[in-house]
């Protein structure tokens, strides 16, 4: 089942949070690590989020969680499955939250999306990468029909950094700085 958050509403960080911990919470399998795979281009205003949301929990979550995607060090189609592939090696028993920005319709603009399961990025634009993640998180950062190429490059730069920022709000709300991941799997 995914999840659809109005960015735009009150309390909708509040909300990531609470359907983030719902994810974590349903996840069947165990794990004692948590990673956040960040995936996109710093190249593409519309595909920055993730390296955005990566960059933003990087200074707020310093050293507790393993994130792999930022603005300087991007996952994107060239490198993905060389990270996952290492992500899987180093981190054989961990819980992998998959973030990345989508296109979707046009009343969905601006909403965040949460839920079991993989993540399939590249899609809208029609790439063939492989599933990644136990949970993903996207942002949806414009419109999904023709030349989505374009539609990235002309995504607005203040919709991709408010929902990034809301993403990362939820997420730090989820996962206090102040928490290991030992402690936050016990207070789940």
């Amino acid at each position: 089942m995914t999840f659809y958050i109005d960015t735009k509403k009150a309390g909708s960080a509040g909300k990531i949070s609470w359907f983030l911990k719902k994810c974590i919470l349903n996840y069947s399998a165990s794990w004692n690590e948590l990673v956040f795979l960040c995936i996109g281009t710093d190249r593409l205003t519309g595909d920055c989020l993730g390296p955005y949301v990566g960059q933003q929990l990087t200074r707020q979550l310093p050293g507790r969680f393993h994130i792999y995607g930022t603005l300087s060090h991007p996952v994107h189609a060239l490198n993905l499955c060389d990270t996952s592939r290492h992500i899987i090696k180093h981190h054989p028993q961990a819980l992998v939250i998959a973030i990345d920005a989508s296109l979707g319709q046009k009343k969905h603009l601006g909403y965040v999306t949460i839920g079991n399961g993989a993540l399939y990025p590249g899609a809208a634009v029609q790439k063939e990468l492989p599933p990644v993640g136990d949970i993903h998180i996207t942002g949806i950062v414009n419109t999904a029909g023709m030349m989505e190429q374009l539609t990235l490059q002309t995504t607005r730069l203040s919709t991709v950094i408010s929902l990034a920022d809301k993403i990362t709000e939820g997420i730090l709300a989820a996962v206090p700085s102040s928490v290991q991941n030992s402690c936050f799997i016990q207070k789940l």
